[in-house]
């Protein structure tokens, strides 16, 4: 019997990883397709699916937003008020569905890399889990029982307001529309913005990553809180600077000054926060995974 075939499609505001398979154990292709303007990208993607377009039982995308992913809401699988120049309004899904004649299933990229880890990754067997990703922008997808958590709208996990110490910190922040909250301060264009050069050019001893550290500790804070996930799984570019996974956990601790009781908060914080065992691919194998849910 042939093997059920899916496609997975991580749309980023950076690059759209593609892939072709059935999970982490056969990826049969993929490719790395950078973002530009959407006609060219989406035309890219839709060449890249092309050829295997017999094969496939559907697509599953996971976009980055804000993105629409209410079906009864007239702009459903639309990219809306993003601040990423040129794809503010951009109907995805529908040029998708146009260009490839499959069956595709839609959600945010966060969530989508949230159920990849929790399909085959890091919060494989638990039921309550959170995916932040901190690069290109900030977002977070809770994946609770295997599907992930929607309400009114998408969350915006990257939009919430943190302490600023402007004396500590003089830099107004980087978002459009709300300047220093936590993608404004923290974000990968937050830290070109503020030195004029990327993250990854800073150096592992520069003074910022203990501030960088402070931002991302009072968001996750905010979020065990709110949420209390049973672990918590920081991807994205920033996050590739391993030395950063200590920053966090240690200031998250100083935060919750021993208020909730639990070994993994107090104990084993490293079993807590933790990066995506699928690494860059939680994406691309959460959007197959959102396709093998609706269509397999």
């Amino acid at each position: 019997m042939t093997e059920k075939l899916f496609g997975g499609i991580e749309g980023g505001g950076t690059k759209f990883n593609c892939a072709i398979g059935s999970g982490p154990g056969h990826i049969m292709t993929e490719a790395r397709i950078e973002t530009t303007m959407p006609d060219e990208t989406l035309r890219h993607v839709v060449g890249f699916f092309t050829p295997y377009l017999s094969q496939l039982q559907g697509v599953g995308l996971g976009s980055f937003g804000p993105f629409d992913v209410d079906p009864a809401s007239p702009t459903y699988g639309y990219i809306t008020t993003t601040p990423k120049p040129g794809w503010a309004n951009t109907n995805i899904l529908g040029s998708l569905c146009e260009g490839l004649g499959v069956p595709i299933s839609v959600d945010m990229d966060v969530a989508a890399a949230g159920l990849g880890e929790s399909r085959w990754g890091a919060s494989r067997g638990l039921r309550h889990s959170l995916y932040l990703t901190i690069g290109t922008g900030i977002g977070g997808g809770t994946i609770i029982d295997g599907k992930p958590l929607h309400g009114l709208v998408s969350p915006e996990m990257g939009h919430i307001r943190i302490p600023h110490d402007r004396e500590a910190d003089p830099f107004s922040g980087a978002c459009p529309y709300h300047r220093d909250c936590f993608e404004g301060l923290a974000s990968g264009p937050a830290i070109q913005a503020r030195f004029g050069r990327p993250a990854e050019a800073l150096g592992g001893d520069h003074p910022f990553w203990d501030m960088e550290a402070g931002y991302v500790a009072h968001a996750l804070v905010n979020y065990i809180f709110i949420l209390a996930p049973e672990i918590i799984i920081l991807g994205g570019g920033v996050m590739q600077n391993e030395f950063l996974f200590n920053k966090v956990r240690k200031q998250v601790q100083v935060l919750l000054n021993s208020y909730l009781i639990h070994d993994l908060l107090l104990k084993n914080i490293d079993r807590y926060i933790v990066p995506p065992f699928l690494g860059n691919r939680a994406g691309v194998l959460g959007g197959m995974a959102l396709a093998m849910d609706a269509f397999g």
